[in-house]
């Protein structure tokens, strides 16, 4: 591992500014932030970016619906999503809104650029419209089965940017960078739709039917496209300037991004609108595209609003605390996967990662410094065991590295975990209540020693994941040496088992993750209210379930003896 001096540039994609934040925006904003906190610590210039996107026609609509002007409107629904990332803990260098000045000079440069070189043209439309989507839909693609039932026809003069001039370019720059859309999956994703037809993108809306965006600097009579708009945002967050873009440079600024996060929903947008946009700039493409999964409910569906299966973020962070609800999003499934989502899958990893394995080894480690030693004990000769643990340690160092680089957040923690695990197992193997009862003071101060070590370790590793927990943990060790100086030192070659210093006060306090015996009651209440609602809505089903179950015999457990089973899953 070492530490790198190079600017780290990560982006999410800007939200629509229109509703409030769910668990998916939460997930991505939450993973960028991990990066890069992880990124600052090994001590590079970090660049996070951030922010919601603030024109179109819904945006419009909206703002008609609440009897507002559309700044008005965006002013107000902006507040929910700062607030969001504030209690989520997000440290965004950067919160971008479309509706900034920089942000909106830099569009009509980019517009000014591409219509002085003949690469956007005015031509006349006629065909299907998404007001949901606020795209275009092809007749080619109504007749494939995309259903018209909320679709518009309409006829309208619009402009188009020559996007098909940059197919074989893109095609070219995805064969020649491999990871450049990540994961693979969606990277063959795009190549097939690359395989097809690629017309030119429609980058504008006329006045007369919307007029929320940003003119177009060369027809007062429509205003920009909101996804030409929008994407542009990862420029304006970098620094890039309009001066910057008349001679398709960005030294001196961020760009090109190290990884732009976005959803798999908005993957053509960015794979191939954004990227042709910047061939057709001059523009260096980002480093990465990285399409992350969906969260599912139980039944395998996505969780939205619209469906009725929203996750309340807040419900998790209030109930459970915000370290805990980070750790859950991060740790469940790996990033760009599906994963599934459930409460009760929620409390158990809650109380088997973080009450038992870690907060039990945290506690337990501090307790017997506190009890037999009273201070960080000075540590004494070493045996195969303890040199196993310090072989163990540097190996996590260097996964843990190579995961968070990689975005496997997952992989991360999972590496991290081998100290955890290793370390209760010490503890079991060791038995140091023995060693004080037979009074071998030296080899109890080793054995307590490597606990601690090791617990402040993971501590430092799992610290842009938890950074709360962490630094609480941390500070229980009467230790000035910080994650940063961790961190650093692992790169500069220092044992990752040699961070805390001789006799150094230790303060035992409460348990880092208490352990909850049940889900508690405000969630709870959310599964009564959904069973009372089946109810009335699908008695008859639920009645011939409930002579089923009589018949079988069904005998519930206890929710402690459920906790001891042990549950398997394979492919």
């Amino acid at each position: 591992m070492d530490a790198k001096s190079a600017p780290f540039y990560i982006t999410t994609p800007i939200y629509y500014v229109n509703g409030k934040p769910h668990i998916g925006h939460a997930y991505t904003t939450i993973a960028a932030d991990v990066a890069a906190r992880y990124h600052r610590l090994m001590g590079r210039d970090v660049r996070f970016l951030t922010g919601t996107d603030e024109h179109g026609q819904k945006v419009f609509e909206k703002a008609k619906e609440r009897s507002m002007a559309p700044r008005e409107h965006c002013d107000d629904m902006v507040t929910h999503w700062k607030a969001a990332w504030t209690r989520l803990d997000v440290t965004c260098d950067r919160f971008i809104r479309t509706t900034d000045e920089d942000h909106q000079a830099l569009v009509t440069a980019a517009l000014n650029k591409l219509y002085a070189e003949d690469l956007i043209y005015r031509d006349e439309y006629e065909g299907w419209y998404s007001v949901a989507d606020e795209v275009f839909v092809t007749d080619k693609e109504v007749d494939e089965g995309r259903s018209t039932d909320d679709l518009e026809r309409i006829t309208e003069a619009n402009y188009f940017f020559k996007m098909s001039n940059y197919k074989e370019a893109l095609l070219q720059h995805i064969e020649a960078h491999p990871t450049y859309i990540q994961p693979r999956s969606r990277r063959n994703e795009v190549l097939g739709f690359l395989k097809k037809d690629l017309g030119d993108l429609c980058i504008s809306r006329p006045k007369a039917r919307m007029s929320w965006g940003i003119e177009l600097p060369f027809d007062d009579g429509f205003v920009t496209y909101v996804w030409f708009d929008a994407l542009l945002n990862y420029l304006t967050g970098a620094g890039v300037t309009p001066s910057d873009l008349s001679t398709a440079g960005s030294a001196g600024t961020a760009w090109p991004a190290d990884h732009c996060l976005i959803g798999k929903d908005i993957l053509t947008t960015h794979a191939v609108y954004f990227s042709t946009m910047l061939l057709a700039l001059g523009v260096a493409l980002p480093k990465n595209l990285f399409a992350h999964g969906w969260w599912t409910s139980t039944d395998g569906e996505k969780i939205s609003k619209s469906k009725g299966n929203a996750i309340s973020v807040d419900l998790l962070v209030e109930e459970f605390g915000v370290d805990a609800t980070r750790f859950f999003l991060m740790r469940e499934i790996k990033f760009g996967s599906d994963g599934g989502f459930s409460y009760a899958g929620f409390l158990s990893r809650y109380n088997s990662d973080l009450a038992n394995d870690f907060g039990n080894l945290s506690h337990r480690a501090i307790t017997m410094a506190t009890r037999w030693h009273g201070s960080v004990p000075v540590c004494g000769a070493l045996t195969p065991t303890e040199e196993a643990l310090h072989t163990l340690a540097a190996e996590v160092v260097a996964q843990t590295d190579a995961a968070i680089n990689a975005l496997d957040f997952q992989g991360a923690i999972m590496s991290t975990w081998r100290l955890i695990v290793a370390g209760n197992k010490y503890v079991e193997e060791t038995a140091p209540w023995g060693l004080n009862k037979r009074g071998e003071t030296e080899r109890l101060g080793t054995v307590i020693r490597h606990v601690l070590e090791l617990v402040y370790l993971a501590a430092g590793l799992l610290s842009p994941v938890m950074p709360n927990k962490s630094s609480e943990l941390m500070s229980k060790f009467g230790t000035p040496v910080t994650p940063q100086d961790m961190l650093r030192g692992f790169a500069a070659g220092q044992s990752p088992l040699n961070a805390l210093q001789d006799n150094a006060s230790v303060t035992l306090g409460e348990p880092l993750f208490p352990r909850f015996q049940e889900l508690p009651a405000a969630i709870s209440g959310l599964f009564e209210a959904k069973v009372e609602k089946a109810s009335k809505t699908k008695q008859p089903k639920q009645a011939s379930k409930k002579k089923a179950q009589e018949k079988a015999k069904v005998e519930p457990i206890e929710f402690a003896d459920f906790m001891k089973v042990q549950l398997r899953s394979g492919k």
